[in-house]
């Protein structure tokens, strides 16, 4: 079965993404636990938390459907020993925030060398970053997506994904959340059914399917291999219609939340409800 939501807002406290969520239809959703342009925030209430979770059992959200997000600040490889720290430090508070919520899941973009270090030693960055939460942390499992390639940023090849999970120490709790945009900019053809194949093909090679924990689906403004992120809302990109009925069909793709970030949240309901209606 088919989970797929939106990453809908949190504005006025946490305890109000499952009932957004709900109002467009959503099997799933994704959040930011805190504001996305913040290092850090102030701490979750008992009245944030329980609400939170009354709401998701209200509307019937388990935790293995929900996908929050971390802050766009973060960078787990940053070169800086000062700014790494400072991104280590609101990660795990990003972790422990998941906690007690009593989320499995939190997504993050992997981090950028920033042109002052190698590819390899940002990745022990990261790598040693992730390792550092997960000791402190319990039940969240880090979710690394994969990224356009867009500036200095790392994870847009699939061996940069599993260059990751091997240094990471606890398998259990590291996967990997594919964003369609993503993959295609970053020169995965999954446009044609061909291209699609060889691509899901290549990441069980390289990374293994057991690791993917989730999908963020968008579509394209940006062509095949141009490592520019820029979404667009599903038919309106240069993605075409036939890669998102191919997901929506494919079982590889079952009891994992599959994600809207498409720009126009005005049609993320028309969105929802049009991708189920792919379904054979």
């Amino acid at each position: 079965m088919k989970y797929v939501g939106a990453h809908v807002s949190a504005s006025g406290g946490v305890e109000n993404a499952p009932v957004n969520a709900h109002d467009i239809g959503a099997k799933a959703f994704a959040l930011f636990t805190k504001n996305q342009r913040q290092w850090f925030a102030a701490p979750l209430t008992n009245d944030n938390i329980e609400k939170f979770k009354e709401n998701c059992a209200k509307y019937g959200y388990k935790p293995g459907h929900i996908l929050p997000h971390d802050s766009y600040l973060i960078n787990l490889g940053n070169p800086s020993e000062e700014a790494l720290g400072k991104s280590q430090k609101s990660f795990l508070d990003e972790m422990k925030r998941c906690e007690l919520l009593g989320l499995t899941l939190l997504n993050f973009h992997p981090g950028g060398h920033l042109k002052q270090i190698s590819e390899e030693e940002c990745m022990n960055r990261i790598a040693a970053s992730v390792n550092l939460a997960l000791e402190k942390t319990k039940g969240v499992t880090a979710v690394i997506e994969n990224t356009a390639g867009q500036g200095s940023w790392i994870g847009f090849r699939f061996e940069h994904l599993k260059f990751i999970i091997d240094l990471v120490e606890d398998k259990s709790r590291v996967g990997v959340c594919l964003d369609t945009c993503h993959t295609f900019t970053a020169g995965y053809d999954i446009k044609s059914e061909k291209g699609y194949e060889a691509t899901l093909k290549e990441f069980e090679k390289v990374v293994g399917l057991k690791y993917l924990k989730g999908i963020h689906l968008n579509d394209s403004k940006k062509e095949l291999g141009s490592h520019v992120d820029r979404h667009d809302n599903l038919g309106k990109g240069l993605l075409g219609n036939d890669v998102f009925k191919r997901i929506m069909n494919d079982p590889r793709f079952d009891d994992i939340p599959i994600i809207l970030e498409t720009p126009d949240e005005t049609l993320w309901a028309k969105e929802i409800n049009w991708l189920y209606s792919l379904v054979k």
